[in-house]
């Protein structure tokens, strides 16, 4: 039995939200002597064996580091590592338009990683929704243990030190479930922002798109150019003269002069005159 095992074995586990899962009581280890897995009694759960790269082991107890976190973090790191890289080959090409051809088969290189990326970031995020729902079940179960226990003791069924106890156990419970709900969202939200960056560097340029468009509509102007009609070349006659069944169209009738209202000044005027 190796120094590690020793120290490790006897130990108290627990979550790196602060949650007690059980006791070490022995190590699975490698040929080479180097510890692979770790059984810890989780009570009512039995045995359970932890990757050893999952535990961090410290002076008085034992921390577990959840699955989920350790994937997210290591696409996290090398998704960010491929995406500098890629930008470095993108400047570089920028600055010698002769090394394009040279890079071309590094850029491919790295757009295969990204591809290889997307396929574990699809596994990561159902773990994490996964694991979200898992937490927000664990938060509805305390909620309601606690409003329980408020009732049975104002229905003084139970004593103030044991809603007491309840109280300070429930509240320890909720705090670790919103800590991790919370972290999860994060990782969430940075796995949405590499997205974001792969899109944009990934994406044709501008410029680009604006030359394929001008190309685009020269070519239109030329083929609509090209399809226009000839003129005709015989010569058009017009005929003056009505069509037999044409029917004749009546002579428009002037419209009608309207007399404005007079005064009866106007009237007597226009009599003397007649006279």
């Amino acid at each position: 039995m190796t120094h590690d095992d020793i120290d490790i074995i006897g130990k108290n586990v627990k979550d790196m939200y602060g949650t007690f899962m059980g006791k070490v009581i022995g190590t699975i280890t490698d040929i080479d002597g180097s510890i692979q897995a770790v059984g810890i009694d989780c009570g009512s759960q039995g045995l359970q064996q932890i990757q050893y790269e999952q535990l961090v082991v410290q002076s008085s107890v034992v921390i577990f580091i959840p699955k989920w976190r350790l994937d997210s973090q290591r696409l996290l790191r090398e998704k960010q590592l491929t995406l500098r890289r890629l930008k470095a080959l993108i400047d570089i090409v920028s600055e010698n338009d002769d090394m394009k051809e040279d890079a071309e088969i590094i850029h491919e290189k790295y757009k295969s990683k990204l591809a290889s990326l997307d396929e574990l970031e699809n596994q990561i995020k159902a773990k994490l929704d996964a694991r979200h729902a898992e937490l927000d079940e664990q938060l509805k179960s305390t909620k309601m243990l606690l409003f329980d226990a408020k009732v049975q003791y104002k229905s003084n069924e139970i004593s103030d030190n044991t809603f007491e106890i309840v109280k300070t156990c429930a509240t320890e419970i909720i705090e670790h479930v919103t800590h991790e709900s919370s972290e999860i969202s994060n990782v969430k939200r940075r796995i949405a922002d590499l997205d974001a960056e792969v899109t944009t560097i990934t994406a044709p340029p501008k410029e680009e798109i604006q030359e394929l468009a001008v190309s685009y509509l020269g070519n239109t102007e030329q083929e609509v150019q090209t399809i226009l009609p000839e003129a005709p070349t015989d010569p058009v006659h017009y005929s003056e003269a009505p069509l037999a069944n044409e029917p004749k169209s009546p002579l428009p009738t002037p419209p009608k002069q309207v007399k404005t209202e007079t005064s009866h000044y106007d009237d007597w005027l226009s009599r003397m005159e007649a006279q």
